[in-house]
């Protein structure tokens, strides 16, 4: 057997113990975040959960635990970051198909529902038996069907809203017209029935100055066809006594 010198002995003995050591903090930690997890304290866990992946970069289930941290305390965005790391991490189809499904859950609850449909399709191509991802693929197809029937029932209600406000328009301008239009008969007939109420003086003094014109032109012309007829009359001839 082969004697080691004591000194190198040492050396080699605390690189080990070390090694041992910092593997041990790495589990420490993640047990301690998945205590506070159960306990409801999950600002805690997620202090934990960082802390381990800061001394191991490449533990597995660090980001998945991270993301189940994040999730809990509503910061989904930041949550779905962590699976989607934890999908690329993770070897065994059964487990990336689990951060699979949490991504669409925390996609779900952050309103991106076309993306949490992706998400789940893809969880159910690595693990086709899953229930629960089954059953929430269905509930977002379904929630997404009824936003859109929302989207498309407001648009329509929109419209119709347009469509009434231009009818109402067109109604009050067609009985504005109406009134306008009643309103200048109405001034007609009375201009009409005072005329007719006036003496016939008044009413002949009341004639227009084109009316005037035209009677004045008339009796230009009458005198004109008066004088004419005196010019063509032959004249009596006047017998004048010879001058013998």
């Amino acid at each position: 057997m082969e004697h080691f010198p004591v000194m190198k002995l040492f050396v080699i003995l605390f690189i080990l113990g070390l090694g041992q050591a910092i593997g041990q903090s790495e589990r420490s930690l993640v047990r301690e975040g998945n205590s506070l997890y159960k306990q409801e304290k999950f600002a805690d866990a997620e202090i934990n959960y960082r802390k381990a992946l800061e001394k191991n970069k490449e533990l597995r289930q660090g980001p998945f635990n991270l993301g189940d941290a994040l999730y809990k305390q509503g910061r989904f965005d930041e949550a779905a970051e962590q699976y989607r790391i934890a999908a690329t991490k993770q070897q065994d189809p059964v487990d990336k198909a689990k951060a699979l499904h949490n991504l669409g859950n925390t996609l779900l609850k952050g309103g991106k529902i076309p993306e949490s449909i992706a998400s789940y399709k893809d969880a159910l191509k690595l693990n086709p038996n899953d229930a629960d991802t089954k059953y929430n693929l269905e509930y977002a197809k379904a929630l997404l069907k009824q936003q859109q029937q929302q989207k498309k029932d407001k648009k329509d209600d929109k419209k119709d809203k347009q469509d009434q406000k231009k009818q109402d328009r067109k109604k009050q301008d067609q009985k504005n017209q109406d009134q306008k239009k009643d309103e200048q008969q109405n001034k007609d007939q009375q201009k009409q029935d005072q005329q007719q109420n006036q003496p016939p003086q008044q009413r002949k003094q009341q004639i227009s100055k084109q009316d005037a014109e035209r009677i004045l032109e008339a009796l230009k012309n009458e005198e004109k066809d008066v004088q004419k007829k005196l010019r063509k009359k032959v004249p009596a001839r006047v017998r004048v006594d010879k001058d013998w």
